[in-house]
């Protein structure tokens, strides 16, 4: 399932990371590309650890944690310390699976069960940069406004098309899930959408509220993994 999660930041936000992105200093960001990766990967990208690395890191994982839609699409357990990169005119990332398993020293090693891509850049600031999802037999290609947020499972080949006018910034970043199979997450996720319908028109405390609620709890008990 990929799913847009619009505005998870806001206009002032945006403006505030794009400030800080366009006065720092950027890598090549093969620097944190497998070893397969790096074969088709031309992009720049922040530091890890650098300053605005953190600030801004930070600054999106705070926005992730108030946001109900990502909480529970995914279910989160670990969330890595978001990314930051920069397609000028010219780069590219070719067609790439996002690794299984993610190591940072001094963290714990994570499972990535979902990728997310936060798009920084409005899709009139340049031509080119669509974020594809390479399916067996069909693709799918992306373009968010601003602000907006694509998750997608991590198992996807994906890739960025070459960039030919201004410049594409987004950060990206994975998450590990409670719930590690995806057809659970599916239902958990629908399952807590209708109980946030029908609580618009009935009151907590009805027999049906609470009968959702205890289903949504008792499957999340027995799909979730500490």
């Amino acid at each position: 399932m990929i799913v847009k999660i619009p505005k998870l930041l806001s206009q002032e936000e945006v403006r505030y990371c794009r400030n800080v992105l366009e006065a720092s200093e950027w890598i090549d960001g093969k620097a944190s590309a497998g070893e397969q990766a790096r074969d088709v990967k031309d992009n720049l990208q922040l530091e890890i650890g650098s300053e605005p690395f953190v600030e801004l890191g930070e600054r999106v994982l705070r926005a992730l944690g108030r946001n109900p839609l990502f909480n529970s699409l995914t279910i989160p357990l670990r969330v890595r310390s978001p990314m930051f990169n920069r397609y000028d005119v010219g780069m590219h990332y070719g067609p790439h699976v996002d690794g299984a398993i993610h190591s940072v020293p001094g963290a714990p090693r994570m499972r990535a069960d979902l990728s997310s891509t936060l798009f920084l850049s409005d899709p009139d600031e340049y031509d080119g940069g669509e974020l594809v999802m390479h399916r067996l037999h069909s693709t799918e290609v992306y373009k968010l406004n601003a602000g907006d947020l694509l998750v997608y499972p991590t198992d996807v080949i994906h890739s960025v098309s070459p960039v030919t006018r201004g410049t594409r910034w987004a950060a990206f970043f994975w998450t590990q899930s409670l719930v590690k199979s995806q057809e659970q997450r599916t239902i958990l996720h629908e399952l807590d959408m209708a109980i946030v319908e029908i609580r618009k028109l009935l009151p907590d405390a009805h027999p049906a509220v609470l009968a959702l609620t205890s289903s949504y709890h008792n499957q999340l008990r027995l799909a979730s993994e500490l």
